[in-house]
């Protein structure tokens, strides 16, 4: 009789520690249940917008690389244009304007000119040179035309172009812009687009 007391007492032992224990068993079955749910919702979220996330750092790559290159066009803008105000305090510095010839009759240009230091050549409205042509601006003065410098424009038509001074030549009485090979020629043989008046 002793062994089956001793027997249901370990039974009522057991069943109060198991009644102890079972809340804490269903707490920590719901903390890992919401753990779980929690990871696999981290996951997908993190998977889903993982592809989102690259693609945005990669388009910031794309738009810094862009402004440091638009920079750099300003910063070697602002250098001919100071260069020019520079030219222009000179007294003997003279302004000569181009107008637009044949299809380009809409475009126009100017040349901030010194005969000693040279000069700034700057267009408005040129179409775009096809592929494999860029323009060409030309010196003329008693003799032959002589090659002063390729340029191409942007977008919007506008270009410049530093020009050299004319070294022991005669003075330049003549400044033209003919279409040609990208890689320039010694002497003209494109159609003429812009030109100063004699």
């Amino acid at each position: 009789m002793s062994e089956c007391e001793g027997h249901a007492m370990s039974h009522d032992v057991y069943q109060t520690l198991t009644a102890r224990r079972s809340p804490w068993v269903g707490w920590v079955a719901a903390a890992v249940a919401v753990i779980a749910v929690a990871a696999f919702t981290g996951g997908f979220v993190a998977a889903r917008y993982e592809a989102r996330l690259g693609q945005m750092a990669r388009e910031t790559i794309r738009i810094r690389e862009q402004l440091q290159r638009d920079v750099a066009v300003l910063r070697d803008q602002i250098g001919v244009y100071r260069s020019a105000v520079e030219l222009l305090r000179d007294p003997a510095t003279q302004v000569v304007s181009l107008r637009g010839l044949g299809p380009s009759a809409a475009a126009t240009g100017r040349v901030v000119w010194h005969a000693v230091a040279g000069g700034h050549l700057f267009v408005a409205n040129l179409p775009r040179a096809p592929e494999g042509k860029a323009y060409e601006l030309w010196t003329i003065g008693e003799g032959a035309p002589q090659p002063a410098g390729l340029f191409q424009v942007d977008a919007q038509g506008r270009g410049s172009r530093r020009v050299e001074p004319v070294a022991g030549g005669p003075p330049v009485k003549v400044f033209a812009v003919t279409l040609e090979p990208e890689g320039g020629v010694p002497a003209p043989t494109g159609p003429m687009v812009l030109a100063s008046a004699k």
